[in-house]
């Protein structure tokens, strides 16, 4: 089956949203390969910063599998070999989920902790050299604004709306 729309339907960008949407781009890329650089020189990649700041943040240090896979966008068997390189590092290990005999519970171990720990003030100084220090109090507003805006489910979407993580 085809998921290329019709001939005749194609709504062409007009100019200004192509230079939008290629200036989102180009900020997406600009802020992500600056943070994940400097979490690659303290030993870590940002999906590794990801579980263990999450876990971090989880009653009991603990997520499962499928919780964790959900907020990264990623699928389970994806998440699962990225969990097996974090726990040969010793950062996570994963127990049995007794309510889903093929799941897993990811937990953060004390390294883990420790090294979630130790990455912080670089990360946090990394996010701020190459994001919030370059913007105002309205940027991030309107940063904030849009992204409440693209989570929100559009019409014909049979997917669930996202789930927010708890604070």
């Amino acid at each position: 089956m085809s998921t290329k729309p019709p001939t005749g339907t194609v709504r062409w960008l007009n100019p200004d949203e192509e230079r939008a949407w290629r200036a989102f781009l180009r900020v997406v890329v600009a802020v992500q390969t600056g943070t994940a650089r400097d979490l690659a020189a303290i030993g870590l990649s940002e999906p590794d910063y990801e579980v263990l700041s999450t876990l971090s943040e989880r009653p009991g240090h603990t997520s499962t599998l499928g919780e964790q896979a959900d907020k990264m966008g990623w699928s389970r068997s994806r998440l699962s070999r990225h969990a097996t390189r974090m726990e040969a590092r010793g950062l996570l290990r994963r127990t049995p989920d007794p309510t889903d005999g093929r799941g897993c519970f990811l937990v953060l171990t004390a390294q883990g902790l420790d090294a979630l720990e130790n990455a912080a003030p670089a990360h946090l100084e990394s996010v701020r050299r190459h994001f919030i220090d370059r913007l105002g109090p309205e940027d991030l507003i309107a940063i904030e604004q849009i992204a409440r805006r693209l989570e929100e489910p559009q019409a014909g979407d049979d997917r669930p709306p996202k789930r927010r993580p708890s604070a």
